[in-house]
């Protein structure tokens, strides 16, 4: 297996470092995450340009955008995402039940997150190939045709991150350890 560098600002590609620099900022540490993107600048800018977008370009509150972060970490089996997410919805006062929720890959109680769980994890499982049946109950539940979409772009970023870490086998941060998940700590449905 192939030994992907976590980088440190010092030794990152030059046109990685400020993005580095910029994560040491926000989150006054380098996450190991941004640092095994830096290999690629192209990679690490595009993360954090989506995520950008996803954050504040959406019609999103930070529950939803997290449904569709968590739904895409859970199927795709990021232990690595799952993790600092749950860190980030602890931050940002996600409701336990959600969060429970999403780790446990079980109904959310409230019906209209509960629809779009269910249409993130229709996006993700169906490669885009939606029934209308699928637009429909989500639309129904009062959501938008924006929303649609926006769960594409939700989707998308977590297959930048999701699938990195898969590669490079990303070690978790010590900010995360205490949210550590994987497969085997989803309840059977």
């Amino acid at each position: 297996m192939t030994d992907f560098n976590v980088h440190t600002i010092e030794s990152a590609p030059e046109a990685s470092k400020p993005q580095l620099e910029h994560s040491q900022k926000t989150y006054g540490f380098v996450p190991n995450l941004h640092g095994v993107m830096a290999e690629s600048p192209a990679l690490l800018e595009a993360y954090r340009t989506v995520s950008a977008i996803f954050d504040t370009k959406t019609d999103l509150s930070t529950t939803e955008r997290q449904i569709i972060a968590m739904t895409n970490n859970r199927l795709n089996g990021c232990t690595y995402c799952m993790a600092a997410h749950t860190s980030i919805m602890q931050a940002g006062k996600v409701p336990d039940d959600v969060i429970t929720a999403l780790r446990d890959g079980t109904p959310i109680a409230d019906p209209k997150l509960e629809a779009l769980r269910v249409f993130a994890e229709q996006v993700s499982e169906k490669r885009g190939w939606i029934e209308q049946s699928n637009i429909d109950a989500l639309l129904a539940a009062g959501y938008t045709k924006q929303t649609v979409f926006d769960v594409i772009v939700g989707t998308a970023y977590k297959v930048l991150s999701n699938y990195t870490n898969h590669v490079a086998q990303t070690p978790l941060d010590p900010a995360f350890a205490k949210n550590e998940w994987t497969a085997e700590t989803e309840r059977v449905q």
